[in-house]
């Protein structure tokens, strides 16, 4: 016979401020864990949406990243007149070579100095890359060391804001306009001219190439062909799978999201547990009549680990809210983060990211930890003798 659910709810409103200590304990843990969670999904969706499923990247066999590849200027001549690479509408193939570089600038406010990514692009750069759209002033023009900025970015750092100067080397570059890279990992980047990013910067090479095949069949040919001749020594792939695979950087924050969420629970755990402990030492009389009236031992287990669960979930709809309520605010006022990227060793701006599963994951969360702290108490509850148990005051 089960014990109606009917009574462990009363039982958890009646002694409501062991109730509500329980989960503001559980609530904490849980928020925390989310959010934590909800920054390195950020900065995997920031890295799974850069580029286009349509471009092939390529950089030199061997690399990481970006920067630390390089490409000659005489594979980019070869590789530019290969069959079945798409025509722009000017019939211009729509193949494009970028100088990734890195530079050292102070932080707004004054608060330090931080790496930022340059990436030197052609003009076909641009009609490679349609997520990104100028927001504010115009763009670049080749040879008079102009650059344009990621909004983003510019909030960050001094002199990136429009019409700001930015020192680079031996020269200046000044920023004439923004852009906004639509949620990707071209957020956190500056842009000028590629060959000007070359002499600025003594690069005799580029960095990586990006080009458009014209079909399936011609991205298969493409990337064939660039591979297998050991003149070029050079890796491609779609470009969008060579972004997903870099999320290094939120590995760490995964690792403290697991740390702090282990740590926290523990404590989570044991204040559930004394709440149940509690609960089953002022209604010992009330578990030796629920034997007599019939309830197996089973039954009482059940119940109140039942009890527990109920009460750890209420605590994970309340850490869920609250962490929810966060993302929204964050969102809304256009907030962003920045850490740095273990590829390329820059600043690395991301938001938050909290899609339904990382709430429902939450709400899983809770509920183990509230059955762990309730297993040792519903275990001795299931096991009181019943004439000591109704003998109790």
């Amino acid at each position: 016979m089960v014990i109606p659910l009917r009574y462990h709810v009363r039982n958890v409103v009646v002694r409501w401020r062991s109730t509500v200590a329980t989960l503001l304990g559980i609530a904490l843990v849980v928020a925390v864990f989310v959010l934590l969670r909800s920054l390195a999904a950020g900065i995997e969706k920031s890295s799974a949406q850069t580029g286009d499923p349509r471009n092939i990247l390529v950089v030199r066999k061997g690399s990481q990243a970006e920067s630390s590849s390089l490409v000659t200027r005489e594979q980019l001549q070869a590789l530019q007149y290969l069959k079945g690479i798409a025509l722009n509408a000017e019939g211009k193939p729509l193949i494009s070579a970028d100088v990734i570089t890195l530079i050292s600038a102070p932080r707004a406010g004054g608060t330090g100095e931080a790496n930022l990514l340059i990436r030197g692009v052609t003009s076909r750069g641009r009609e490679l890359r349609p997520q990104v759209h100028l927001t504010t002033g115009r763009w670049l023009e080749p040879g008079k060391r102009e650059v344009v900025v990621a909004e983003n970015l510019a909030r960050r750092f001094a002199g990136l804001e429009m019409g700001g100067t930015l020192k680079a080397g031996m020269g200046r570059l000044k920023v004439v306009g923004l852009f906004n890279g639509g949620g990707s990992a071209y957020d956190s980047e500056v842009w000028m001219d590629a060959d000007e990013a070359r002499l600025l910067f003594e690069r005799e090479m580029y960095s990586s190439l990006i080009l458009r095949p014209i079909d399936d069949d011609a991205y298969r040919s493409l990337t064939n062909t660039i591979e297998s001749d050991k003149r070029f020594a050079l890796r491609a792939e779609r470009e969008v799978d060579y972004y997903a695979q870099q999320t290094l950087t939120a590995v760490p924050i995964k690792i403290l999201a697991s740390l702090l969420g282990s740590a926290m629970s523990i404590g989570a755990v044991f204040a559930a547990m004394n709440t149940m402990y509690a609960a089953i030492g002022s209604r010992t009389r009330e578990i030796g009549t629920l034997r007599v009236l019939g309830y197996s031992k089973m039954s009482i287990l059940c119940g109140f680990l039942l009890e527990g669960g109920l009460l750890a979930l209420l605590g994970g709809f309340i850490g869920v809210a609250v962490s929810y309520g966060l993302y929204q605010y964050v969102i809304l006022r256009g907030i962003t983060f920045g850490t740095m990227n273990f590829q390329s060793f820059s600043e690395t701006i991301f938001q938050f990211s909290m899609p339904p599963a990382l709430l429902l994951l939450g709400l899983a969360f809770s509920v183990v930890v509230g059955l762990i702290g309730s297993i040792l108490p519903a275990w001795r509850a299931s096991q009181i003798p019943v004439i000591s148990a109704l003998k109790s005051l």
